[in-house]
């Protein structure tokens, strides 16, 4: 099932070919229109005139997102206000956000790239879509609602929380499909079996597109056992656009990335190289349609690699694996290199896990992994307890080198996130 198969099929050697013109133009435009371009480009003694192959991204200058701070509000901005239609930011802990600007032809563009994506899950016009991603400054809610609208579904934009309006609106209109955060996937199914709800039998529910927070296979699968559904891992960050940038297929495990719109690069955030074939480095984009706010080898932080095999479903364009953490979400304990995501993967693959857990770093550098367990561990003997908290120190300690203390809680106890959840609390910075 495609929407638009000849795009979705392009032989790779007409894809590179629409890639250099795309690459070309794009990096005439910044250089012509945007000092802080032009100035990166000039630093490094080179012009658009010397992009000759795709190859040659490698001579153009990376992106940060402390450039993008630095340019704040409007200076990475190639159409003028004028041709502007829409402002997203993304922030961050500390000092301004990113503005994100769209033109119109830019939200068209990102609505048929949704669509692809939806199309490429099996979502039809006879779906219902219950959105309860956070609208307002956030892309992730607009652009998956666009795509769907584009397909002809129907959208219920519901947003994030309430959980028993989200219950009742599923109820109500019969939704089949939704669109949330992992962590907000696994409350809600708490709250609907406190209410004597059965995601498997009382709701109409097929498949879920979970993102913007990240979260293991481990999760994904407990989130499709909880509600018997299909759960379609996305990827996508507000700098490019929203959450259609990578996107699972039917075939499930890789995300298959939009080549016609992005210049994708995998490198080495030490030595900046591109690594080899198949192996994990820091995922770089490249914009090659974007209309009002190119950016040129933006450094998205997300640690990912190239998957060489080619896809069952007949698409041509490259895969990712899954996001495995992100540079700046690394944490050194005790000079180990650790991503949370590694300690959730352990966590979900334990079957007395209930769903929800919390990494504290304290004071002096130690781990405290508190997680919640089902009620029948609290129903059961001491001994047991002891011992169930052995059994995950140890499984963490064998994946993470350093062993964390394991504190077990009883569910509910835990706070929980309608949004992003906060998995870590960092006391060394306090």
């Amino acid at each position: 099932m495609f929407w638009n198969k000849e795009i979705e099929t392009i032989s790779r050697k007409k894809l590179e070919a629409m890639q250099l013109e795309r690459l070309q133009a794009t990096a005439q435009k910044v250089y012509s229109k945007v000092p802080f371009y032009k100035g990166k480009f000039d630093e490094l003694g080179i012009n658009p005139k010397h992009i000759t192959s795709i190859t040659d991204i490698q001579k153009l200058p990376f992106t940060t997102n402390a450039d993008l701070r630095e340019n704040f509000p409007d200076k990475l901005n190639t159409c003028g206000r004028e041709n502007i239609i829409r402002l997203h930011t993304s922030s961050g802990t500390t000092g301004k956000p990113k503005a994100l600007w769209f033109s119109k032809a830019d939200l068209d563009m990102l609505a048929e790239q949704m669509a692809r994506n939806l199309v490429m899950t099996g979502l039809t016009n006879a779906d219902i879509l219950q959105n309860m991603m956070t609208y307002g400054l956030f892309t992730g809610a607009f652009m998956l609602h666009y795509g769907a609208e584009k397909l002809g579904v129907l959208v219920i934009p519901s947003g994030p929380g309430n959980s028993e309006r989200q219950i009742s609106l599923m109820q109500d209109f019969g939704t089949t499909v939704l669109h949330f955060t992992p962590s907000y996937a696994l409350h809600l199914a708490d709250v609907m079996e406190e209410k004597g709800i059965n995601p498997r039998k009382d709701v109409k529910l097929t498949k879920a597109y979970v993102g913007a927070e990240p979260y293991t296979e481990e999760t994904r699968k407990k989130i499709e056992k909880l509600y018997d559904i299909d759960v379609f891992n996305c990827y996508g960050l507000s700098e490019m656009g929203g959450p259609g940038v990578a996107f699972e297929c039917q075939e499930k495990g890789h995300l298959h990335v939009w080549e016609d719109n992005f210049l994708v690069e995998i490198i080495d955030p030490e030595t900046l190289k591109p690594v080899d074939e198949g192996k994990p480095g820091e995922l770089v984009l490249t914009t090659l349609t974007r209309d009002a706010m190119p950016l040129i080898r933006y450094r998205t932080r997300d640690i990912t690699s190239f998957v060489t095999e080619k896809c069952a479903c007949g698409r041509t364009h490259r895969r990712i694996r899954r996001m495995t953490g992100r540079t700046d979400d690394m944490l050194i304990v005790h000079g180990v290199n650790i991503f949370p995501q590694q300690i959730e993967r352990i966590l979900m693959g334990i079957k007395s896990v209930a769903k929800n857990y919390q990494i504290e770093l304290t004071p002096l550098g130690d781990i405290i992994v508190r997680v919640e367990m089902s009620q029948t561990v609290f129903d059961g003997n001491v001994e047991h307890l002891v011992s169930l908290q052995k059994d995950i120190a140890d499984k963490l300690r064998n994946e993470i080198i350093v062993r964390p203390k394991v504190e077990l809680m009883e569910p509910g106890s835990l706070p929980v996130f309608e949004g992003k959840g906060k998995r870590v609390i960092d006391k060394r910075k306090i």
